[in-house]
Order: structure tokens, then sequence, then C-alpha cells
């Protein structure tokens, strides 16, 4: 179950229905992204630090900024990081110019 003071980073999701065990990813990366500290909280009592790490690792809708951050809390290297990657990024530029 999702806590209401989390449910606003779900905003297109019908919450209710959504499932934090069955999509962890999805979840995950929504709270590194736009997560507060009470958010970040619940996540790192909700799921395994691994489960975590990966996420930091493969997501593609992490900002620079937040990649940053979260990666050097739970020490993941910045080589790791997909959306770090020079090659990640002038990917996402070719698709958005502006």
């Amino acid at each position: 179950m999702i806590p209401a003071y989390i449910k606003p980073y779900f905003w297109e999701a019908d919450t209710k229905k959504l499932d934090p065990k069955k999509y962890p990813e999805y979840v995950i990366s929504r709270v590194l992204e736009y997560g507060d500290k009470k958010s970040a909280g619940w996540m790192i009592k909700t799921f395994d630090r691994n489960v975590i790490r990966k996420v930091i690792i493969n997501s593609h809708g992490l900002s620079p900024r937040s990649a940053n951050f979260w990666g050097a809390l739970f020490d993941v290297s910045k080589n790791k990081i997909l959306c770090l990657k020079k090659s990640y990024q002038k990917r996402q530029k070719l698709h958005w110019p502006y």
C-alpha cells in the first residue's frame, strides 16, 4: 500500500491499485526523483537496499542531479549509473533538442 503522503508522486496512476511489491522499480524511481525525506524513509524501510541500488543504476527516469545524490548515498559509482553516461545523455538530447 502506498502511503497518502507519497500518492502525489503517482499523478497518472490509480494508487489504490498500485502495489509497491509488484512494481518496485516504478515506485522507487518516483520516490528517488520526486520524494522528500519522509518518503525516502518509507522507501528505505519498504525495499531492500540492493533493489534500490539496481534502480539507481538502471533507471531512465532519474535526472542527473537525483542520480548523483542517490548514487553517493547508496555508494554507487557514477560510471555504473546509466543516466549519467554521456552516450545516454546525448541520446536524450536527440529526442528533445530544446
